[in-house]
């Protein structure tokens, strides 16, 4: 009841007011009549309240999010299933779910006639055109009279995440080069099928599966053998992406780190479906949590998605170069980078000598500021370590770009001559 009398709006405390100011005047000038009117009115909000705070409503709530993983500027569409659960019928209900306000507006909702074993349903869509990831929920809701006089308020505990991943565009496909395979289209080969010279086998251990038993192979060795279905030599990629304050311009989602998670996310796709496993690697290094070798499972790009969907600008000066004597050498590195400057110069030569083959995309930073104040980007210092570069303006298309880089690898192709060696191609 304390609760209940706590909800009381401005027209139950109106309500209260008006009726002891009748009772007061009545008494006053000896008005009976008056007393009468004055108690109803005086009763009316607390017989109210009174009912509203014995009222024992349980609702329940199910909220689903379908998807949970969209792309900006996709719409998702939220479900919500409420059932009143209590024996004693409720007030009107005054829903409101909680909604970050870049997904939009909160949607509000007003229910009436809720009995014992009340459902209803109830869907919105909700849409951003930011990357990152939001929580839809709790739900609050607010319990009121018919005539307004009282209204308490509850709220749900519960959230649903929802991962809005950067823009993605499709890429042509381009010669890629540092694949582990060293095959010409660069995708993972299995040597379970083929000739028997083909086949790589090893001793048979306790379990396994008697289809795997090499029969050639076992006879030659004296002992069973099988068969590996799988190598661990694949075309592997790393995805650099710098994301310092300092490398990037523009503010929002008009500033070049915008345009460059974009890129990011866009090549990571395209590698993906090219068939390489891929990692991703930002200024602060490697996600131990996300290594490279969980990223292809059948061409699940939705952990890389979800990785550049939450990444932050960093306030450091260096880039962390732990990841490159942790794995070694070899492979594929794609970095898409902003402004490069002095103290960048060892370390983009490092990661040069530590890949098979080393691919940019140097955003000009400078453009984002101003169109006129485009110099060309980072391309000429990356080209100077060993890169092959090309420069990406707010006015450019990506997929323009990623066929000027191709086009770029095989010029530099050609100028090698047939007797250079050809560090790509070499069979790890």
């Amino acid at each position: 009841m304390r609760e209940a009398l706590g909800g009381l709006t401005v027209r139950g405390r109106a309500f209260i007011a008006a009726g002891v100011t009748a009772i007061v005047c009545a008494i006053v000038l000896g008005q009976p009549a008056l007393t009468r009117v004055g108690v109803l009115v005086l009763a009316l909000p607390l017989v109210t309240a009174a009912f509203i705070g014995r009222s024992r409503y349980r609702l329940a709530l199910v909220r689903t999010v379908t998807p949970q993983l969209v792309a900006a500027g996709q719409a998702s569409r939220v479900n919500l299933s409420l059932t009143n659960e209590g024996r004693t019928p409720s007030g009107i209900l005054l829903l409101e779910d909680h909604v970050p306000y870049v997904l939009g507006t909160r949607p509000r909702f007003v229910l009436e006639g809720i009995g014992h074993g009340w459902r209803r349903h109830v869907t919105y869509q909700v849409r951003s055109d930011i990357r990152g990831k939001f929580d839809i929920g709790p739900m609050s809701v607010r319990v009121s009279d018919p005539f307004g006089l009282v209204e308490l308020g509850r709220a749900f505990r519960t959230t649903v995440p929802l991962v809005v991943t950067p823009r993605t565009v499709p890429l042509p496909n381009i010669p890629l080069g540092g694949a582990w395979t060293g095959s010409g289209d660069n995708r993972p080969r299995a040597f379970a099928i083929g000739s028997a010279e083909d086949v790589t086998v090893r001793e048979y251990r306790r379990g396994d599966d008697l289809r795997r038993v090499h029969w050639r192979s076992s006879a030659r060795m004296g002992e069973l053998m099988v068969r590996r279905e799988e190598q661990p030599w694949q075309s592997r990629a790393t995805l650099f992406l710098d994301n310092r304050v300092r490398s990037h311009r523009g503010q929002g989602i008009a500033s070049s780190l915008e345009a460059a998670v974009s890129a990011a996310a866009s090549i990571a796709v395209h590698l993906s479906h090219r068939g390489f496993t891929v990692r991703l690697v930002t200024a602060a290094g490697e996600d131990p949590i996300n290594a490279w070798h969980f990223r292809n499972a059948d061409l699940n790009t939705g952990p890389l998605l979800e990785a550049l969907a939450v990444v932050q600008p960093l306030p450091v000066v260096t880039i962390d170069t732990g990841w490159l004597t942790e794995h070694g050498h070899g492979g594929l590195t794609v970095a898409v980078l902003g402004a490069v400057e002095s103290v960048d110069v060892p370390v983009l030569r490092r990661m040069q000598h530590h890949t098979g083959s080393a691919l940019a995309i140097a955003l000009d930073v400078e453009a984002w500021v101003s169109p006129t104040a485009g110099n060309g980007g980072s391309t000429p210092v990356l080209a100077q370590q060993g890169w092959r570069a090309v420069p990406l303006r707010p006015r450019d298309r990506l997929d323009g770009v990623w066929q000027e880089l191709g086009r770029s690898h095989t010029h530099s192709s050609r100028n090698r001559g047939p007797d250079a060696p050809r560090r790509e191609e070499v069979v790890r």
